[in-house]
């Protein structure tokens, strides 16, 4: 079990009160520190420093840190980095153009070359597997 604690306080009293509760949730017993909306690399390398336990970065779009690196994230003793809602904005995106473009052509004829082809799908997803599993335990015959 690894007790992740999370603060929110940078964006409303600064990096110096973010950096004195990150010092108080590792004396309370957290084993990792989630400093939330750092403004700058200089602000994660603070935390760093400050604290000698393992550090989460949230990359997510939109949000109050630029999109940094996993490359510079590292370079300032960053362990950890999470994109929570990168893949689902992806998708949703590509979601929607297919969409329109259903909307506006009346099918996804020209979308085509930007899927995933079928092998590549069942390559990721392990099929072949699966499909022995189920053979092994069940066959069906009419």
């Amino acid at each position: 079990l690894l007790v992740m604690a999370r603060t929110d306080i940078r964006a409303i009293d600064g990096i110096g009160a973010a950096i004195d509760r990150a010092k108080q949730l590792v004396d309370a017993g957290a084993d990792a520190i989630f400093p939330e909306a750092m403004a700058n690399l200089a602000e994660f390398e603070a935390v760093r420093r400050a604290v000698d336990v393992p550090i989460l970065a949230n990359m997510t779009e939109f949000g109050k840190s630029d999109l940094f690196t996993t490359e510079q994230l590292a370079g300032v003793g960053i362990n950890m980095v999470i994109y929570p809602v990168s893949l689902l904005r992806l998708a949703m995106g590509a979601a929607e153009r297919g969409l329109d473009t259903i909307n506006a052509e009346g099918s996804l004829a020209s979308r085509v070359p930007d899927m995933q082809t079928r092998a590549r799908l069942y390559e990721l997803l392990d099929y072949e597997s699966y499909n022995a599993f189920d053979s092994s335990v069940f066959n069906f015959t009419l």
